[in-house]
């Protein structure tokens, strides 16, 4: 065994050893190249990223870059590096021209790759995260072209010589403007001990794979700033006294900020607000919500590496953070419009207006719908509370939304939220409704409580049948209006034939969505209570084909349950085969009443 350096803990003490485990223990993996012997807190995360370990493709590869990313923001003190810009920016830019900008979520400026591919903010010279001044002077010019081709009806080309006088153009005939006139800074967060820097994870769970929709979660660890308070400052140039200018620079510059900067506008990020300003704008939908159970989460927090004997290696052990998440919410709809399109449209079609309404990477795609998220809070479980976040999900036209069709892009985004909240969860457990138990973790699934009655079913099954019926109807005519293609909930395509091994989540003819009523002899709803009855059990345990598995490769269960306390809402992806073809006559049989919805 090759000599390695004294492992430490984040206190930089010496780890120390279990007695319990044999001598010929190895240690733990250490992803340092060279631990430094007392790292100071003062150091930028880059610093931390020089130092870590060379990888090859062992197992242990994605825990130490965990580990060392994590150690990175927990040492991090870069309040007194922070106060220094934060004065610098006050003395240059003069007062009165400098102010504070929050962002709600979080923000990603930069587009640095680090080791490993790892997404990393922009940083100056010494590490500090910050805002480019180049970029907020393009924030602050495109935000003026947008303005003068609203207010003027000019084409691009002409509001950018329009706004020749302020940014200054090499193309213009005038001398007087070909410099800009107002001066940007460098824009750092405001003193705190990280500046906002902390782990993010994308995991992109679906992929399209030719025609076919592949589960294949890939979560990458990233560094992301959350919640930061920026300092900006801009100025006069030398050369120029007139103050409209400025102000009307700046006005430019707090619309463009607002609007988002940064990548994944679209999903969450980069939108900075000013200070007691509120995002109130909902152009498409408001949604107050409540979610108890399992939660969203974010990245996996490093907690230890653990040893196992069966295996003679170590295995990492982590935390997921609970987080009220964007993307959560994107991702969702983006997986029931999936779900529910391919019933009527071709995979091409699906494919091509996914990317049109929520953006693509390959081929590039913006989106014509932006996704905020306000007052996220996380109440974390207790001995005695279950867990719950509360948030205000907002929805609107991004810029590139053709105006002729902002009305059925609302239509259609109002229905399919309004299947998303009612056909299933977001987070942890949201294909099932939540329900308490005696083993880990005590709770499971997940359930919405909501401050507007729009997103409720209704007070009886029948009329709630009839509801979901003229919902799905609504979201049809709307993607028929859109995408030019026949969508009819009568005539639903056969995406592919399922088998008892193999179903597609495709709301298809071999799909089935019930409301359904009964009684439980246990705690759980009465839907799920048969799914979990001994009947449909193998060798005693619940069966993958119809709960999903963790175990190996993970595939997730082909039936989503919600519970509205007098019925249930269950939608039975390839029904048409057992064992869910002997799920749902069971549920017919048991049920008191049940109704087909699909």
């Amino acid at each position: 065994m090759r000599d390695r350096p004294i492992p430490r803990n984040s206190n930089n003490q010496p780890r120390t050893t279990n007695s319990s485990l044999p001598m010929t223990t190895p240690s733990s993996p250490n992803p340092w190249l060279n631990e430094p012997i007392n790292p100071d807190n003062t150091a930028s995360f880059v610093e931390y990223l020089r130092w870590m370990r060379p990888y090859s493709d062992d197992k242990y590869r994605e825990g130490t870059k965990l580990e060392i990313m994590q150690k990175a923001v927990k040492n991090a003190d870069y309040r007194q590096r922070l106060e220094l810009l934060s004065d610098r920016t006050k003395k240059i830019a003069g007062e009165g021209n400098y102010f504070q900008v929050k962002c709600p979520w979080r923000i990603r400026v930069g587009g640095h790759r680090g080791p490993e591919s790892i997404l990393l903010p922009a940083f100056d010279a010494l590490g500090m995260p910050y805002i480019p001044s180049a970029t907020l002077k393009g924030i602050a010019r495109n935000q003026a072209i947008r303005a003068k081709i609203k207010t003027q009806n000019l084409s691009w080309e002409a509001a950018e010589k329009a706004i020749a006088p302020y940014f200054g153009s090499l193309d213009t005939a005038n001398p007087a403007n070909q410099a800009g006139k107002v001066v940007f800074l460098d824009a750092y967060p405001i003193p705190t001990q990280t500046g906002g820097l902390n782990l993010d994870m994308a995991n992109n769970i679906w992929q399209w794979e030719g025609n076919q929709l592949k589960y294949s979660p890939n979560p990458n660890t990233f560094y992301s700033l959350q919640k930061s308070t920026f300092l900006i400052g801009i100025r006069l140039a030398s050369t120029c006294k007139d103050l409209n200018i400025l102000k009307q620079v700046k006005q430019w510059l707090i619309e463009g900020l607002k609007d988002g900067i940064g990548a994944q506008v679209n999903s969450g990020y980069g939108q900075l607000i000013t200070a007691g300003e509120k995002n109130n704008t909902a152009s498409i939908l408001k949604l107050e919500f409540e979610l108890e159970g399992q939660l969203i989460h974010g990245y996996q927090e490093f907690e230890r590496w653990q040893w196992h004997d069966p295996s003679s290696s170590y295995r990492l052990r982590t935390k997921p953070c609970a987080e009220v998440r964007t993307t959560a919410f994107k991702s969702m709809l983006r997986y029931w419009f999936r779900v529910i399109s391919l019933g009527v449209l071709t995979p091409n079609k699906v494919k091509e207006w996914e990317a049109i309404l929520f953006g693509a990477i390959d081929p590039q795609s913006y989106g014509w719908v932006k996704f905020n998220l306000t007052e996220g809070r996380v109440f974390p479980e207790t001995k005695d509370r279950v867990g719950k976040q509360t948030g205000t999900l907002i929805l609107t036209h991004a810029n590139n939304a053709p105006e002729n069709q902002h009305n059925l892009i609302t239509t259609l985004f109002k229905n399919l939220t309004w299947l998303m909240l009612n056909l299933g969860g977001v987070g942890q457990g949201a294909r099932r409704p939540y329900y308490t138990r005696s083993g880990n973790p005590r709770h499971r699934g997940c359930i919405f409580y909501l401050e507007d009655n729009y997103w409720y079913l209704a007070d009886t099954p029948r009329r709630s049948a009839d509801l979901f019926k003229g919902k799905f109807q609504d979201f049809y005519s709307s993607l028929q209006q859109l995408t030019g293609q026949t969508c009819d909930i009568q005539q639903l395509n056969s995406f592919n034939t399922p088998t008892a091994n193999q179903w597609y989540e495709v709301i298809d003819s071999h799909c089935r969505i019930l409301l359904c009523t009964g009684s439980s002899p246990n705690h759980k709803p009465f839907a799920l209570s048969v799914l979990h009855s001994n009947p449909l059990k193998v060798g005693g345990n619940y069966d993958p084909k119809l709960c999903g598995t963790v175990r190996g490769q993970v595939k997730p269960s082909p039936v989503w349950i919600v519970d509205q306390e007098k019925f249930q809402i269950v939608t039975i992806f390839g029904a048409t085969e057992n064992p869910r073809k002997q799920y749902l006559r069971m549920l017919k049989d048991q049920s008191k009443n049940i109704y087909r919805i699909i």
